[in-house]
């Protein structure tokens, strides 16, 4: 097995070459062509794998590159089980091309790629659990609050929207301001609680975390007027979390967002649109706006390898606080 943290090439799948540099010709480096996924894996086993592997399928087909899945997953699976408890990193980039620039060979079965994979040894958490309408249990982190980032996101031409592309400017630019203002927090003596920030695309809709996708439900009246009745801490003693209330994601509609023109449409936000599918309330594409925000009840962000991120209150750029 790779040492811990090192990439290894896949681009041959019956000859595999640890190496710690890519050739600075390579695709990835020099114009984020390609795409990646990230996953957790617990007792050797990949974490969500079939959707994983429908990324790859749709990624693949998305940017035109000729790629074999099921070979890759077979491989994939094999690293996980030698990692046993961490993560995997798969990035996919087109090949390096004959034609100058920006431009490939478009052929009918896609252009050639080079493949990565780096295997992180961590712990991926597991102390709570929430059982989903299909049997199938996610991990559940403490709760915290979110804050609406200033930053926002491209908004991009199909098919394009919704990739979990290597262009990730935006993201990157966004999880800078979040940390400044965790650091400003710290600075401050205040409870460094806040986990995660809303982003908004150019459109001024707000569509997903710095690193997560967000599902929301609304009250029929703003919560402003409903904040007297309970004090902060006694909202969180009496929020449904966790397997003590298996009803959480059952009860009340949830809404997320729309991919159709920015964000990235996760592995999670797939997995729990899946499993609440056939439920009395499934989940709704709709748009957030910022009407909407001080109607907010509940929220949460989700990832493949942090489950669900419940949240107490979120931030709003004027400095409002609507709690839930």
């Amino acid at each position: 097995m790779q040492p811990s943290n090192s990439w290894v090439c896949l681009s041959s799948l019956d000859k595999q070459t640890a190496v710690s540099t890519a050739s600075l010709d390579n695709r990835g480096l020099a114009y984020g062509d390609g795409f990646f996924t990230t996953m957790g894996v617990i007792d050797g086993q990949i974490l969500w794998l079939a959707h994983h592997q429908q990324r790859l399928i749709s990624h693949a087909e998305a940017l035109q590159l000729e790629l074999d899945s099921h070979s890759i997953m077979a491989i994939i699976r094999t690293h996980a089980e030698q990692l046993q408890q961490g993560m995997l990193k798969l990035m996919v980039t087109r090949a390096v091309q004959d034609v100058r620039g920006y431009g490939y060979m478009p052929t009918a079965s896609g252009s050639d790629c080079e493949i990565w994979l780096k295997s992180s040894v961590m712990t991926v958490t597991t102390t709570e659990q929430l059982r989903l309408p299909d049997g199938c249990s996610i991990p559940m982190q403490p709760i915290s609050s979110a804050i609406c980032l200033s930053s926002q996101l491209a908004c991009l031409p199909p098919p394009l929207a919704g990739l979990k592309s290597l262009n990730r400017l935006d993201n990157v630019l966004a999880s800078g301001e979040l940390q400044s203002i965790k650091a400003q927090v710290s600075e401050d003596n205040i409870k460094p609680s806040i986990s995660e920030g809303l982003l908004r695309d150019m459109s001024g809709r707000w569509v997903e975390g710095t690193m997560s996708n967000v599902f929301y439900q609304l009250s029929d009246s703003p919560l402003s007027t409903l904040s007297s009745e309970k004090t902060a801490s006694e909202k969180l003693s009496t929020l449904p979390l966790y397997e003590d209330n298996a009803n959480y994601l059952t009860t009340g509609q949830w809404y997320t967002p729309s991919m159709a023109q920015s964000g990235v449409a996760g592995v999670m936000r797939q997995v729990l649109i899946d499993a609440l599918s056939t439920s009395k309330h499934p989940v709704i594409i709709r748009s957030l706006k910022d009407e909407d925000l001080p109607r907010l009840s509940q929220l949460f962000f989700c990832n493949a390898l942090r489950g669900l991120m419940p949240m107490s209150s979120l931030t709003l750029l004027s400095g409002e606080v609507v709690r839930f």
